[in-house]
């Protein structure tokens, strides 16, 4: 049982490093707006993907350009020896939740009062290596 459990360990171990992620929390975009952007590069190539954010002219594609930076630099760190392009590497995950909501109130006529909910978001980009001809 024991050395079943170390190939089991193993196997996780390796597939671990053909992942990073990277996560930007509390960032005040909203949801909506930020999944919108998100969807654009949903399962491309890492190349693909930076071009469609640098050159989208939304606000959000800017810090999912930098999120995306920062995955690719950790799935780096994790595999040193190996190069980008040999890995192929795409964005296997992008999740965006609702984070906190900052509620303001803003006048309105008679005496009352609207609530304004600022809203924010938490992204989390996961980066997956396709790299099918290494043995």
């Amino acid at each position: 049982m024991g050395s079943r459990k170390k190939q089991m360990a193993d196997a996780i171990k390796e597939a671990k490093k053909e992942i990073a992620f990277a996560k930007l929390n509390n960032c005040p975009t909203s949801p909506r707006k930020m999944r919108l952007v998100a969807d654009l590069v949903r399962g491309e190539r890492v190349e693909k993907a930076l071009n469609i954010l640098k050159f989208s002219q939304k606000e959000a594609s800017n810090r999912l350009e930098k999120l995306l930076l920062s995955a690719i630099a950790n799935w780096q760190a994790k595999n040193e020896d190996a190069s980008i392009e040999e890995a192929e590497l795409f964005v296997k995950e992008i999740r965006v939740d609702g984070g906190a909501m900052l509620k303001r109130l803003r006048p309105a006529p008679q005496g009352r009062a609207h609530r304004i909910r600022k809203r924010s978001n938490h992204v989390t980009l996961v980066v997956g290596a396709n790299n099918n001809t290494q043995s």
